[in-house]
Protein backbone atom coordinates (compact mmCIF):
# COMPACT_ATOMS: atom_id res chain seq x y z
CA UNK A 1 0.00 0.00 0.00
CA UNK A 2 1.43 3.38 -1.02
CA UNK A 3 0.12 5.10 2.09
CA UNK A 4 -0.88 3.83 5.50
CA UNK A 5 -3.68 5.73 7.24
CA UNK A 6 -4.20 5.05 10.89
CA UNK A 7 -7.38 6.40 12.40
CA UNK A 8 -7.66 6.69 16.15
CA UNK A 9 -10.95 7.71 17.69
CA UNK A 10 -10.84 9.18 21.16
CA UNK A 11 -13.35 11.56 22.74
CA UNK A 12 -14.88 12.25 19.31
CA UNK A 13 -11.56 13.48 17.88
CA UNK A 14 -10.01 11.79 14.86
CA UNK A 15 -6.25 11.59 14.43
CA UNK A 16 -4.92 10.85 10.97
CA UNK A 17 -1.31 9.71 10.69
CA UNK A 18 0.41 9.59 7.28
CA UNK A 19 3.31 7.09 7.16
CA UNK A 20 5.88 6.43 4.46
CA UNK A 21 4.66 9.11 2.02
CA UNK A 22 8.21 10.27 1.30
CA UNK A 23 9.42 6.69 0.86
CA UNK A 24 6.63 5.96 -1.58
CA UNK A 25 7.39 9.09 -3.60
CA UNK A 26 10.97 7.87 -3.94
CA UNK A 27 9.69 4.48 -5.07
CA UNK A 28 7.47 6.21 -7.63
CA UNK A 29 10.38 8.17 -9.07
CA UNK A 30 12.69 5.14 -9.21
CA UNK A 31 10.18 2.69 -10.70
CA UNK A 32 10.16 2.41 -14.53
CA UNK A 33 7.11 4.08 -16.03
CA UNK A 34 4.89 2.26 -18.56
CA UNK A 35 3.11 5.13 -20.25
CA UNK A 36 -0.33 4.87 -21.84
CA UNK A 37 -0.18 6.01 -25.46
CA UNK A 38 -2.64 8.57 -26.78
CA UNK A 39 -2.70 8.41 -30.57
CA UNK A 40 -5.92 10.05 -31.77
CA UNK A 41 -7.69 12.43 -29.41
CA UNK A 42 -11.09 14.13 -29.46
CA UNK A 43 -11.55 17.29 -27.38
CA UNK A 44 -15.23 18.18 -26.90
CA UNK A 45 -15.68 21.74 -25.68
CA UNK A 46 -12.59 22.91 -27.56
CA UNK A 47 -13.59 26.58 -27.49
CA UNK A 48 -13.78 26.79 -23.71
CA UNK A 49 -11.26 28.02 -21.16
CA UNK A 50 -9.55 24.63 -20.80
CA UNK A 51 -10.24 23.23 -24.25
CA UNK A 52 -8.76 26.11 -26.23
CA UNK A 53 -5.37 25.59 -24.61
CA UNK A 54 -5.57 21.80 -24.26
CA UNK A 55 -6.08 21.36 -28.02
CA UNK A 56 -2.95 23.36 -28.79
CA UNK A 57 -0.87 21.47 -26.22
CA UNK A 58 -2.04 18.08 -27.49
CA UNK A 59 -1.38 19.03 -31.11
CA UNK A 60 2.08 20.19 -30.20
CA UNK A 61 2.68 16.84 -28.50
CA UNK A 62 0.93 14.41 -30.86
CA UNK A 63 0.79 16.31 -34.16
CA UNK A 64 -2.05 18.43 -35.50
CA UNK A 65 -3.79 15.67 -37.46
CA UNK A 66 -4.11 13.50 -34.36
CA UNK A 67 -6.24 15.92 -32.32
CA UNK A 68 -9.84 16.72 -33.30
CA UNK A 69 -11.22 19.97 -31.88
CA UNK A 70 -15.01 19.91 -31.45
CA UNK A 71 -17.52 22.35 -30.03
CA UNK A 72 -21.17 23.32 -30.34
CA UNK A 73 -19.97 26.81 -31.24
CA UNK A 74 -18.77 26.44 -34.80
CA UNK A 75 -16.75 27.38 -36.78
CA UNK A 76 -13.93 27.49 -34.26
CA UNK A 77 -11.39 30.27 -33.84
CA UNK A 78 -8.75 30.26 -36.56
CA UNK A 79 -6.02 29.02 -34.23
CA UNK A 80 -8.04 25.88 -33.49
CA UNK A 81 -9.59 25.40 -36.93
CA UNK A 82 -6.37 25.70 -38.91
CA UNK A 83 -4.08 23.53 -36.78
CA UNK A 84 -5.88 20.22 -37.31
CA UNK A 85 -9.27 18.59 -37.88
CA UNK A 86 -12.29 20.25 -36.29
CA UNK A 87 -16.04 19.72 -36.30
CA UNK A 88 -19.30 20.73 -34.68
CA UNK A 89 -20.57 18.42 -31.95
CA UNK A 90 -23.64 18.75 -29.77
CA UNK A 91 -22.57 16.61 -26.81
CA UNK A 92 -26.20 15.95 -25.93
CA UNK A 93 -26.41 13.95 -29.17
CA UNK A 94 -24.51 10.70 -28.61
CA UNK A 95 -24.51 9.75 -32.29
CA UNK A 96 -22.61 12.90 -33.19
CA UNK A 97 -19.85 11.90 -30.77
CA UNK A 98 -19.82 8.32 -32.05
CA UNK A 99 -19.58 9.43 -35.68
CA UNK A 100 -16.44 11.47 -34.99
CA UNK A 101 -14.88 8.70 -32.90
CA UNK A 102 -15.37 6.26 -35.80
CA UNK A 103 -14.23 8.69 -38.49
CA UNK A 104 -10.94 9.60 -36.79
CA UNK A 105 -10.26 6.31 -34.98
CA UNK A 106 -10.27 8.10 -31.61
CA UNK A 107 -8.70 6.34 -28.61
CA UNK A 108 -9.01 9.14 -26.03
CA UNK A 109 -11.87 11.60 -25.40
CA UNK A 110 -11.60 14.78 -23.35
CA UNK A 111 -15.14 15.78 -22.35
CA UNK A 112 -14.94 19.42 -21.23
CA UNK A 113 -18.64 20.24 -21.59
CA UNK A 114 -20.19 21.95 -18.55
CA UNK A 115 -22.16 24.95 -17.33
CA UNK A 116 -20.05 26.65 -14.66
CA UNK A 117 -21.10 27.05 -11.04
CA UNK A 118 -22.73 30.49 -10.83
CA UNK A 119 -24.39 30.21 -14.24
CA UNK A 120 -25.72 26.73 -13.41
CA UNK A 121 -27.31 28.03 -10.19
CA UNK A 122 -29.29 30.52 -12.26
CA UNK A 123 -30.60 27.66 -14.42
CA UNK A 124 -30.23 24.38 -12.51
CA UNK A 125 -31.96 22.14 -15.05
CA UNK A 126 -29.72 23.43 -17.83
CA UNK A 127 -26.65 22.84 -15.66
CA UNK A 128 -27.71 19.28 -14.85
CA UNK A 129 -28.84 18.34 -18.36
CA UNK A 130 -25.72 19.65 -20.07
CA UNK A 131 -23.27 18.27 -17.51
CA UNK A 132 -24.80 14.84 -17.04
CA UNK A 133 -26.15 14.41 -20.56
CA UNK A 134 -22.78 15.02 -22.18
CA UNK A 135 -21.01 12.76 -19.66
CA UNK A 136 -23.40 9.85 -20.08
CA UNK A 137 -23.13 10.08 -23.87
CA UNK A 138 -19.34 10.12 -23.69
CA UNK A 139 -19.32 7.16 -21.31
CA UNK A 140 -21.53 5.13 -23.63
CA UNK A 141 -19.42 5.99 -26.68
CA UNK A 142 -16.25 5.17 -24.72
CA UNK A 143 -17.74 1.84 -23.69
CA UNK A 144 -18.78 0.92 -27.22
CA UNK A 145 -15.59 2.04 -28.97
CA UNK A 146 -13.16 1.24 -26.13
CA UNK A 147 -11.73 4.72 -25.73
CA UNK A 148 -10.31 6.33 -22.61
CA UNK A 149 -12.27 9.25 -21.16
CA UNK A 150 -11.26 12.34 -19.18
CA UNK A 151 -14.04 14.45 -17.67
CA UNK A 152 -12.91 17.12 -15.19
CA UNK A 153 -14.46 17.40 -11.78
CA UNK A 154 -14.05 20.39 -9.48
CA UNK A 155 -13.60 21.72 -5.98
CA UNK A 156 -17.33 22.33 -6.36
CA UNK A 157 -17.81 18.62 -5.64
CA UNK A 158 -17.27 19.42 -1.95
CA UNK A 159 -19.65 21.12 0.45
CA UNK A 160 -19.78 22.86 3.83
CA UNK A 161 -19.60 19.55 5.75
CA UNK A 162 -16.27 18.74 4.06
CA UNK A 163 -13.10 19.50 6.07
CA UNK A 164 -12.19 22.95 4.80
CA UNK A 165 -8.43 22.87 5.28
CA UNK A 166 -6.23 20.29 3.52
CA UNK A 167 -9.37 18.57 2.28
CA UNK A 168 -8.58 14.83 1.99
CA UNK A 169 -8.81 12.87 -1.25
CA UNK A 170 -11.51 10.63 0.20
CA UNK A 171 -13.96 12.54 2.36
CA UNK A 172 -17.59 13.57 2.67
CA UNK A 173 -18.99 15.21 -0.49
CA UNK A 174 -22.31 16.98 0.05
CA UNK A 175 -22.28 19.99 -2.32
CA UNK A 176 -25.05 22.59 -2.14
CA UNK A 177 -25.05 23.65 -5.82
CA UNK A 178 -26.37 21.86 -8.91
CA UNK A 179 -22.88 22.22 -10.39
CA UNK A 180 -21.39 20.38 -7.43
CA UNK A 181 -24.12 17.74 -7.36
CA UNK A 182 -23.51 17.01 -11.04
CA UNK A 183 -19.76 16.75 -10.44
CA UNK A 184 -20.20 14.23 -7.62
CA UNK A 185 -22.65 12.25 -9.74
CA UNK A 186 -20.15 12.39 -12.59
CA UNK A 187 -17.34 11.03 -10.42
CA UNK A 188 -19.52 8.14 -9.25
CA UNK A 189 -20.84 7.39 -12.71
CA UNK A 190 -17.32 7.41 -14.18
CA UNK A 191 -16.11 5.02 -11.49
CA UNK A 192 -19.13 2.81 -12.17
CA UNK A 193 -18.31 2.57 -15.88
CA UNK A 194 -14.73 1.65 -15.03
CA UNK A 195 -15.71 -1.06 -12.56
CA UNK A 196 -18.75 -2.37 -14.46
CA UNK A 197 -17.60 -2.08 -18.08
CA UNK A 198 -13.83 -1.54 -17.88
CA UNK A 199 -13.97 1.96 -19.40
CA UNK A 200 -10.68 3.76 -18.73
CA UNK A 201 -12.12 6.82 -16.99
CA UNK A 202 -9.89 9.35 -15.25
CA UNK A 203 -10.45 12.79 -13.74
CA UNK A 204 -9.10 15.58 -11.58
CA UNK A 205 -10.89 17.98 -9.25
CA UNK A 206 -9.78 21.29 -10.69
CA UNK A 207 -9.56 24.34 -8.44
CA UNK A 208 -10.10 27.81 -9.85
CA UNK A 209 -8.23 28.09 -13.15
CA UNK A 210 -6.43 31.23 -14.23
CA UNK A 211 -5.69 31.78 -17.92
CA UNK A 212 -4.09 34.61 -19.88
CA UNK A 213 -5.76 33.46 -23.12
CA UNK A 214 -9.44 32.76 -22.53
CA UNK A 215 -11.79 34.51 -20.13
CA UNK A 216 -13.91 32.25 -17.92
CA UNK A 217 -17.68 32.29 -18.07
CA UNK A 218 -19.86 32.15 -14.99
CA UNK A 219 -17.58 30.54 -12.41
CA UNK A 220 -17.22 31.42 -8.74
CA UNK A 221 -13.43 31.78 -9.02
CA UNK A 222 -13.59 34.07 -12.09
CA UNK A 223 -12.49 37.08 -10.05
CA UNK A 224 -8.96 35.67 -9.89
CA UNK A 225 -8.73 36.03 -13.67
CA UNK A 226 -10.62 39.29 -14.03
CA UNK A 227 -8.44 41.06 -11.47
CA UNK A 228 -5.39 40.70 -13.74
CA UNK A 229 -7.23 42.14 -16.73
CA UNK A 230 -8.34 45.13 -14.66
CA UNK A 231 -4.81 45.79 -13.40
CA UNK A 232 -3.20 45.62 -16.84
CA UNK A 233 -5.89 47.86 -18.38
CA UNK A 234 -5.47 50.41 -15.58
CA UNK A 235 -9.00 49.93 -14.27
CA UNK A 236 -10.35 49.73 -10.74
CA UNK A 237 -11.34 46.18 -9.82
CA UNK A 238 -14.61 45.39 -8.06
CA UNK A 239 -14.22 42.13 -6.16
CA UNK A 240 -17.39 40.02 -5.73
CA UNK A 241 -16.00 37.96 -2.83
CA UNK A 242 -15.17 39.20 0.64
CA UNK A 243 -11.75 39.44 2.22
CA UNK A 244 -10.69 36.16 3.81
CA UNK A 245 -12.39 33.94 1.22
CA UNK A 246 -9.67 31.36 0.56
CA UNK A 247 -9.92 28.97 -2.39
CA UNK A 248 -7.51 26.75 -4.27
CA UNK A 249 -6.26 28.07 -7.61
CA UNK A 250 -4.07 26.92 -10.49
CA UNK A 251 -2.41 28.52 -13.50
CA UNK A 252 -3.70 27.12 -16.78
CA UNK A 253 -0.37 25.65 -17.98
CA UNK A 254 -0.38 23.42 -14.88
CA UNK A 255 -4.02 22.48 -15.49
CA UNK A 256 -3.17 21.39 -19.03
CA UNK A 257 -0.22 19.36 -17.77
CA UNK A 258 -2.49 17.61 -15.26
CA UNK A 259 -5.02 16.67 -17.96
CA UNK A 260 -2.32 15.21 -20.20
CA UNK A 261 -0.11 13.60 -17.56
CA UNK A 262 -2.97 11.75 -15.90
CA UNK A 263 -4.16 10.29 -19.21
CA UNK A 264 -0.65 9.10 -20.09
CA UNK A 265 0.20 7.33 -16.85
CA UNK A 266 0.22 3.54 -16.65
CA UNK A 267 -3.28 2.64 -15.37
CA UNK A 268 -1.77 -0.01 -13.10
CA UNK A 269 -0.41 2.82 -10.95
CA UNK A 270 -3.81 4.33 -10.24
CA UNK A 271 -5.48 3.52 -6.94
CA UNK A 272 -7.97 6.35 -7.43
CA UNK A 273 -9.54 7.44 -10.70
CA UNK A 274 -12.48 9.81 -10.41
CA UNK A 275 -11.37 12.23 -9.28
CA UNK A 276 -7.97 13.33 -7.96
CA UNK A 277 -7.52 16.44 -5.83
CA UNK A 278 -5.05 18.75 -7.59
CA UNK A 279 -3.98 22.21 -6.53
CA UNK A 280 -1.12 24.67 -6.85
CA UNK A 281 -1.90 27.54 -4.46
CA UNK A 282 -4.54 28.92 -2.13
CA UNK A 283 -5.25 32.61 -1.56
CA UNK A 284 -7.96 35.14 -0.75
CA UNK A 285 -8.70 38.39 -2.64
CA UNK A 286 -6.33 40.46 -0.48
CA UNK A 287 -3.37 38.16 -1.13
CA UNK A 288 -3.71 38.20 -4.92
CA UNK A 289 -4.42 41.95 -4.85
CA UNK A 290 -1.23 42.67 -2.92
CA UNK A 291 0.77 40.43 -5.24
CA UNK A 292 -0.47 42.42 -8.24
CA UNK A 293 0.28 45.71 -6.47
CA UNK A 294 3.96 44.77 -6.54
CA UNK A 295 3.73 45.40 -10.28
CA UNK A 296 1.04 48.12 -10.24
CA UNK A 297 1.41 50.10 -6.98
CA UNK A 298 -1.55 52.37 -7.80
CA UNK A 299 -3.93 49.52 -8.58
CA UNK A 300 -7.23 49.85 -6.67
CA UNK A 301 -9.58 47.09 -5.58
CA UNK A 302 -12.94 47.60 -3.89
CA UNK A 303 -15.52 45.11 -2.65
CA UNK A 304 -19.11 44.65 -3.84
CA UNK A 305 -20.09 41.21 -2.59
CA UNK A 306 -22.14 38.99 -4.88
CA UNK A 307 -24.32 36.96 -2.47
CA UNK A 308 -24.64 33.96 -4.81
CA UNK A 309 -20.93 33.68 -5.55
CA UNK A 310 -20.06 34.27 -1.89
CA UNK A 311 -22.40 31.53 -0.70
CA UNK A 312 -20.90 29.10 -3.21
CA UNK A 313 -17.33 30.03 -2.26
CA UNK A 314 -18.13 29.62 1.44
CA UNK A 315 -19.20 26.03 0.80
CA UNK A 316 -15.93 25.10 -0.92
CA UNK A 317 -12.60 24.10 0.67
CA UNK A 318 -9.95 26.61 1.64
CA UNK A 319 -7.26 24.19 0.45
CA UNK A 320 -7.08 20.60 -0.81
CA UNK A 321 -4.63 17.82 0.00
CA UNK A 322 -3.36 16.51 -3.36
CA UNK A 323 -0.96 13.89 -1.96
CA UNK A 324 -2.67 11.04 -3.84
CA UNK A 325 -2.15 12.73 -7.20
CA UNK A 326 1.48 13.44 -6.38
CA UNK A 327 2.14 9.85 -5.30
CA UNK A 328 0.08 7.93 -7.87
CA UNK A 329 0.96 9.81 -11.05
CA UNK A 330 3.62 12.36 -10.17
CA UNK A 331 1.53 15.54 -10.06
CA UNK A 332 3.82 18.51 -9.45
CA UNK A 333 2.67 22.02 -10.43
CA UNK A 334 5.27 24.41 -11.77
CA UNK A 335 3.65 27.75 -10.85
CA UNK A 336 2.99 29.53 -7.57
CA UNK A 337 1.27 32.90 -7.08
CA UNK A 338 4.43 34.90 -7.71
CA UNK A 339 5.46 33.19 -10.94
CA UNK A 340 1.86 33.09 -12.20
CA UNK A 341 1.40 36.82 -11.59
CA UNK A 342 4.59 37.68 -13.42
CA UNK A 343 3.61 35.58 -16.42
CA UNK A 344 -0.03 36.75 -16.48
CA UNK A 345 0.99 40.39 -16.53
CA UNK A 346 3.66 39.82 -19.16
CA UNK A 347 1.23 38.02 -21.47
CA UNK A 348 -1.72 40.36 -20.95
CA UNK A 349 0.42 43.43 -21.60
CA UNK A 350 0.92 42.15 -25.14
CA UNK A 351 -2.79 42.74 -25.77
CA UNK A 352 -3.63 45.67 -23.49
CA UNK A 353 -1.94 49.01 -23.08
CA UNK A 354 -2.10 50.68 -19.70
Amino acid sequence: MYLFLIFVQRNKFYFKIHIFVIIQKIIYICTPQNMKNMNNVLVIGASGQIGSELVLALRNKLGGNHVVAADLRYPLAAELAEGGPSCKIDAIQAQEIADVVKKYNIDTIYNLVAILSATAEANPMLGWNIGMGSLLNCLEVAREYKTALFTPSSIGAFGPETPADKTPQDTIQRPKTIYGVSKVAGELLSDYYFKRFGVDTRSVRYPGLISNKTLPGGGTTDYAVEIYYAAVKGEKFICPLKKGTFMDMMYMPDAIDAAIDLMEIDPARLIHRNAFNVTAMSFDPEIIYNEIKKHYPNFVMEYDINPLKQSIADSWPNSMDDTCARVEWGWNPKHNLTSMTEDMIKELKKNYKK
